[in-house]
């Protein structure tokens, strides 16, 4: 969550990223507003492309582990500590879950900027 945090912080300067990015009249000779402007858009684009990715492949490992922890636990009915870490681990899956919906959001919010 943390990283995602910190991977997000494009999304969260996107105005300000807006405003730096197109010139003031002063500046219109000295800089491209179209090509530092699609440079915005494509690294906007990948940093929403690579968060997917990394919370699509931590809901994948975490749903691996939380299927082999169900079978492990219909294994051995009275673990407590192989039951104390599958809700662990589920846990972790529905934050992760959750995290996907996050994500739709801020993207959302940041091309409604653009």
């Amino acid at each position: 969550q943390e990283l995602l945090r910190v991977m997000r912080t494009i999304d969260d300067r996107i105005v300000h990223e807006l405003n730096t990015t197109i010139p003031t009249a002063s500046f219109v000779g000295k800089v491209d507003p179209g090509q530092t402007c699609e440079e915005l858009y494509k690294s906007l684009m990948d940093a929403h492309t690579n968060r997917e990715r990394i919370i699509k492949n931590c809901i994948s490992q975490t749903s691996a582990v939380v299927k082999t922890l169900k079978e492990e636990r219909e294994k051995a009915h009275e673990d407590a500590a192989l039951l104390k870490q599958l809700r662990k681990e589920q846990t972790k899956l529905k934050l992760m879950q959750s995290e996907l919906s996050v994500e739709e959001v801020v993207n959302d919010r940041s091309w409604k900027v653009l």
